[in-house]
């Protein structure tokens, strides 16, 4: 007997960049889903109000990989008078609560904006599951603002315990994190933060090693940990070329990938400390062609200070390098198993960081074991996951007999 199929509506307020697991719901035989945007690209809604000149959003341009192929998606017109998305009057997509009737359930990825209000509305008034979501793992905002904490530790576990039928979170961290703010556990359901990890172990496995390194003016030989995210101070990069130098390994390389505000400090960093002939600065990669930086390199090294997931430490594990991250780095709690595909150190202990950084680029060998079991660690956090623990929270309230 065949199991019935969910029709599930998805509303998120913009295009994400991967996009595995909405391309395996569209062609799972238990769903039937539609991705609600309330934005797009072209439509400049990006790039309005404050976000155009935000650091946070400086390397957009390099993902240039299909946003919108491969599931069915429709973008409901957005209605605000001054449409961004810095400021919760910048989304206002009246065209949710119509498409709602039209559904089972529905997930609505966040309740920052008007329109995620208008969904979820929707969807109680029509006494249908609603599911949201979140990355969260701890209270403080990156940008400060921590005057909001104590209202925070008040309206999230009334929102998710009494208006949320479900909350779906990709990662451990965040799983504990709500459960510490008296989130019920039954409520909470995992599906895994991920990427195309097809698409991303094919290319690495294409790549030319020596070909990647001589374009970095790296020797085949030698030994590299790589950095790759924003340079800007959330992300710590200085942190990485501190602990480099620090580590003092001989024949090793830096390389740092990104660009931002920081870059010209960096650079300087790395010239007063006296590393700039091994710290390289290859400046933004396209996302298509990580892969191959990854593979190419023996090391990520990834120290963030707010971080509630982060997926480089994803897209390196595949690519069969192991990890080196901060314990402020959600991935961490499902990914990095100490000692066999990566460590954790506490953040800003750049002391610490080099200790560890030294131990592992003078052993080759071990990183490339360790690089294994990380690949190995990524064949049970895929797109196949995230889409069991959808069905596993929608079946529960539209089954709640099984």
């Amino acid at each position: 007997m065949n199991k019935p199929r969910h029709r599930v509506l998805l509303v998120s307020s913009q295009p994400i960049q991967n996009t595995a697991a909405l391309r395996l719901m569209a062609v799972h035989p238990q769903l039937d889903i539609l991705v609600a945007y309330c934005s797009l690209p072209e439509a400049q809604t990006l790039h309005t109000s404050s976000l155009q000149h935000s650091s946070e959003f400086l390397t957009q341009a390099a993902f240039d990989i299909p946003w919108l192929e491969g599931y069915p998606w429709r973008y409901i017109p957005n209605r605000s008078p001054k449409p961004n998305l810095t400021k919760p009057y910048g989304l206002i997509n009246p065209g949710l609560v119509k498409l709602m009737s039209e559904y089972d359930c529905c997930v609505v990825y966040g309740h920052a904006f008007v329109s995620f209000w208008m969904a979820i509305a929707a969807a109680k008034l029509s006494r249908k599951p609603l599911f949201l979501t979140t990355d969260a793992t701890y209270l403080e905002a990156p940008e400060g603002g921590n005057w909001k904490i104590p209202l925070k530790r008040q309206f999230l576990p009334a929102l998710y315990n009494q208006v949320a039928d479900g909350v779906l979170v990709p990662s451990s961290a965040s799983r504990h994190f709500l459960e510490s703010l008296g989130v019920a556990s039954e409520k909470i359901f995992l599906t895994p933060y991920v990427v195309d990890n097809e698409r991303i172990a094919l290319t690495a496995a294409q790549t030319h090693k020596a070909q990647i390194r001589a374009d970095w003016g790296i020797p085949e030989d030698a030994v590299v940990a790589i950095f790759c995210a924003k340079f800007i101070p959330r992300k710590r990069p200085l942190d990485a070329i501190q602990a480099f130098a620090k580590a003092n390994v001989p024949n090793s390389y830096l390389v740092m990938v990104g660009v931002g505000p920081l870059d010209a400090e960096l650079k300087a960093a790395a010239e007063q400390l006296g590393v700039a002939d091994r710290v390289k600065f290859p400046g933004l990669i396209k996302y298509s062609r990580l892969p191959e930086a990854y593979a190419a390199s023996d090391l990520l090294v990834f120290p963030s200070e707010h971080e509630p997931y982060g997926l480089p430490v994803n897209e390196a594990m595949i690519c069969g390098i192991p990890v080196l991250v901060s314990d402020r780095i959600g991935a961490t709690y499902d990914l990095v198993i100490s000692g066999e595909t990566g460590f954790a150190y506490p953040c800003g202990n750049v002391e610490k960081f080099a200790e560890l950084l030294q131990e592992l680029l003078s052993d080759r060998d071990r990183l490339v074991k360790m690089g294994k079991m990380a690949q190995k660690r990524m064949e049970t956090w895929s797109a196949r996951e995230n889409v069991e623990g959808l069905i596993l929270a929608i079946e529960k309230h539209l089954n709640p007999s099984k």
